[in-house]
């Protein structure tokens, strides 16, 4: 007897299940780097936006603080990533290496290639409605989470 199909109803695991083939495939184009696609982003984030504050980081992927010091030892330990004292001494900021920098160029093509491959796998239409949807909601949700926290003050 073949197990029951998830719930459809659920959209936290609908969702999971997409994300987790999503990394899957751009975990497999990375892999030339030694990246994980978590890391690519972090390093990816890092590079474009010069040195960047711990908090200003966490808000800019979504990331709550102990998952992004998680997220950014492996990346500090291979020297690709410092955190150093920031402009007033409480706060901490993040800083790509030179190294760290050439190793987003030289990943950058891949990543662009595992985009080129997911999109045409789904097809540009849906791609282009996934982006829509995605970006929809995550602004629906964190507008949502804004207000709720406040009201809980």
């Amino acid at each position: 007897m073949s197990p029951a199909p998830p719930d459809r109803a659920c959209s936290h695991l609908a969702l999971r299940r997409l994300t987790r083939l999503v990394s899957r495939h751009y975990d497999a184009h990375l892999a030339c780097c030694g990246l994980k696609t978590t890391q690519y982003s972090l390093l990816a984030t890092v590079t474009s936006s010069g040195p960047v504050g711990l908090g200003d980081l966490a808000r800019l992927l979504s990331l709550d603080a102990s998952t992004l010091t998680r997220n950014l030892q492996p990346l500090v330990k291979a020297g690709l990533l410092t955190i150093e004292a920031g402009a007033d001494g409480r706060s901490r900021q993040v800083t790509a290496t030179p190294a760290g920098a050439r190793l987003r160029a030289f990943a950058k093509p891949h990543w662009r290639r595992a985009q080129a491959s997911l999109d045409k796998t789904i097809g540009p239409e849906h791609a282009e409605s996934l982006h829509q949807i995605v970006d929809h909601c995550y602004r629906l949700l964190a507008g949502s989470q804004t207000a709720e926290s406040v009201s809980e003050r």
